[in-house]
């Protein structure tokens, strides 16, 4: 199954903080594996989530704050990803 970079970048999230199964990490992997762009954005995403950890000194943020920036993240991306197409 061939994923598009969209879908990759929104679920990056969930591999990194490993919210996600066996089978979608791999999916995940593979498409990095063939895709710099990806794997560029994913070397990025993984510096932040470090810098946050560090700088939050591992707080959690509360379910409500996680799953809205989850979506947002989510329709950034897409929003970019259709902006570029047009």
């Amino acid at each position: 199954m061939e994923l598009d970079c969209s879908a990759v970048l929104a679920d990056v999230w969930l591999m990194l903080d490993g919210e996600c199964d066996d089978a979608t990490r791999e999916r995940l992997r593979h498409h990095m594996d063939h895709c710099s762009p990806c794997i560029e954005a994913y070397g990025l995403e993984e510096k932040l989530k470090r810098l946050l950890s560090r700088k939050c000194g591992g707080d959690r943020a509360p379910d409500s704050l996680r799953e809205r920036l989850t979506l947002e993240l989510r329709r950034s991306i897409t929003i970019t990803e259709t902006t570029r197409e047009a």
